[in-house]
C-alpha cells in the first residue's frame, strides 16, 4: 500500500485501474468540493467503482435543497461511467441512509448493497463498508449527532470562505477544516477507537482488511495484522483509494494533486514565456543587425 504523488497533466490520458474507491461526496451539502470529484473521475477509469457511502447527504437536504449544476454532473459522470463499462458497487452510509431501502436493486447500472467484499489481484480479501454502523455516537444518539452535523457544516462554512480568499491570492486548495480537526485531541481519539472497531470487525468476520469511510479521515495502515484502509472524503481532503494492476492499493490525494498541476502548469507557462521571450530578443536583435549592415551599404555604396 502506498500514496500516490507526482503531477498529473490537465491533457494527460486518463489512468487506468481495475478498482476505484470513493466516499463521502455529500452531494446537496455546500461544502462538497463537486469541481474536484469531476476532474478525478475525468482522469481516472476502473474496471471496478466502489461508492462507500455518503454520496449524497440526505440530513443536509432536509435543511435546504442546494443541487447546482456541478453535483447534478457528477452523478451523470457516474452513470456514464456504468454506461461504458465499469462496474458500480454503491454501499449506503448514514447521510445517505435512504438508500438502504433499495439492497439488493440495480438502477442505472448500479447495484446497491449493504457490505461487499472485495479481492484484490494479489488474492487479499477487504471488507468494504461506510462505517457508521460502528460508529455509536451515530447510532445511539441522534440529537447529538444532528448538533454535531450542524457544527461540522460551520467549520465547512469558514474552510469554504478561506479557500476562495486562498483562490484569489493564486494559493492551491487547504483544508482548513481538516487541520483544526487534528488538532482537537478528542477528536483523534474518536479516530482512533474508530480504526480500532473496524479493524476487529475484519479480523472477526476472516478477511485480510477492511476498506471503509464516514470520519473524514483518508489512512492506509496495519492493525493488528488488519490491512485498515480509510477512503477519506471529498469535503475536506479530497482523497480516494485505488487498486492498480498488480493488486497494490494506493492512497490518491487529489488536492495535492491539483496543486502540483497547478505548480507545474504555471511553470509551464513560465518557461514558454521565457522561450518566447528569448526568441523576440534574438528576432530583434537580428534585425538590428540586418538594420545596420543595410546602412553600411547605403553608405559605402
Amino acid at each position: 500500500m502506498s500514496e500516490m504523488s507526482g503531477p498529473k497533466l490537465a491533457d494527460a490520458a486518463p489512468t487506468q485501474y481495475r478498482s476505484l474507491f470513493i466516499s463521502d461526496l455529500h452531494l446537496g451539502m455546500r461544502g462538497c468540493q463537486a469541481e474536484m470529484i469531476l476532474d478525478f473521475l475525468r482522469h481516472n477509469e476502473a474496471e471496478t467503482i466502489y461508492l462507500v457511502g455518503d454520496v449524497f447527504d440526505g440530513w443536509a437536504m432536509r435543511r435546504r435543497i442546494f443541487w447546482p449544476q456541478t453535483h447534478n454532473d457528477v452523478v451523470q459522470k457516474l452513470l456514464r461511467k456504468a454506461r461504458n463499462g465499469s462496474r458500480i458497487i454503491y454501499v449506503p452510509g448514514n447521510h445517505d441512509e435512504v438508500m438502504r431501502s433499495y439492497l439488493g436493486t440495480h438502477f442505472g447500472g448500479v447495484e446497491v448493497v449493504d457490505r461487499s467484499i472485495h479481492e484484490t489481484l494479489d488474492g487479499r480479501t477487504f471488507l468494504v463498508i461506510h462505517g457508521d454502523q460502528f460508529d455509536l455516537v451515530v447510532m445511539n444518539h441522534r440529537v447529538l449527532t444532528a448538533v454535531g452535523d450542524r457544527a461540522y457544516e460551520a467549520a465547512l462554512w469558514a474552510n469554504r470562505h478561506y479557500n476562495r480568499v486562498r483562490r484569489a491570492l493564486g494559493f492551491p486548495y487547504w483544508s482548513f477544516s481538516k487541520w483544526a480537526k487534528n488538532q482537537v485531541k478528542r477528536a483523534v481519539a474518536f479516530i482512533g477507537d474508530f480504526e480500532e472497531v473496524l479493524a476487529s470487525e475484519a479480523r472477526k468476520i476472516g478477511v485480510d482488511g477492511v476498506i471503509c469511510g464516514h470520519i473524514h479521515q483518508a489512512a492506509m495502515r496495519k492493525i493488528h495484522a488488519v490491512d485498515y484502509v480509510n477512503t477519506g472524503d471529498w469535503v475536506e481532503s479530497c482523497t480516494a483509494i485505488a487498486e492498480d494492476h498488480s493488486g497494490q492499493l494506493i492512497l490518491i490525494n487529489w488536492a495535492n494533486e491539483m496543486a502540483e498541476n497547478h505548480a507545474a502548469n504555471a511553470q509551464s507557462k513560465a518557461n514558454k514565456a521565457k522561450v518566447a521571450l528569448k526568441a523576440e530578443l534574438v528576432a530583434r536583435s537580428d534585425a538590428a543587425a540586418n538594420s545596420g549592415h543595410l546602412e553600411n551599404q547605403l553608405a559605402n555604396s
